[in-house]
């Protein structure tokens, strides 16, 4: 009974604060762990399951600083954007379960197709669900509510504009992704005259 009353003692004094990341940290860390341990499925081959891992860490850790940073710059100020950087990190979430950056190491068929027969989604599947979930799942979103916490609240501190600066760069390599794919596409299909080159 004795040991019981210690460890609530202890626990008791860690504060909310520290609870709060404790859960982000292990529900992340769990994530990760499950997606390594959980079987094969999807045609997913075991390099692009490693190659999924090593993405999903770096994705974490980036979410994990988005909710710390944002949650502790805020909380005080806003109590309304502490709820729309609960639901940011709750969207951002959604990437882990539904795959969209899978590695894609399948060799391209050439032989079988030429080239102005394949479709762009099929083609690119993967380069577009990767720049999807840039723009609209993580960095597009994390771009947006730091630039509001740094115009409509006036905070600003190295950290923050480092990585809303970090976000910015993303989402611009993303969307320049996208034009080099466009024009990759339509020159195989033979319009390449039609759209001039960047």
């Amino acid at each position: 009974m004795r040991t019981v009353s210690n460890l609530n003692q202890v626990l008791s004094t860690v504060c909310s604060n520290d609870w709060i990341l404790a859960l982000h940290q292990n529900l992340l860390l769990l994530l990760i762990v499950g997606k390594w341990l959980l079987p094969l499925g999807g045609g997913v081959t075991r390099d692009e399951l490693s190659q999924l891992l090593l993405i999903f860490v770096g994705t974490a850790a980036d979410i994990l600083e988005f909710t710390s940073e944002m949650l502790s710059d805020v909380k005080e100020k806003s109590p309304q954007l502490v709820y729309i950087v609960l639901a940011v990190w709750t969207w951002s979430m959604l990437q882990f379960p539904i795959h969209v950056s899978v590695v894609n190491s399948k060799p391209d068929n050439e032989g079988e197709q030429e080239a102005g027969e394949v479709s762009l989604l099929s083609k690119y599947s993967t380069d577009m669900w990767s720049i999807v979930e840039a723009l609209f799942i993580q960095d597009g979103p994390f771009l947006v509510v730091r630039l509001t916490v740094m115009t409509y609240f006036d905070v600003f501190h190295q950290m923050l504009v480092f990585f809303a600066v970090k976000n910015f760069l993303v989402v611009i390599l993303n969307l320049y992704r996208l034009v080099v794919i466009c024009q990759d596409s339509c020159s195989r299909a033979g319009w390449g005259s039609a759209i001039p080159c960047v």
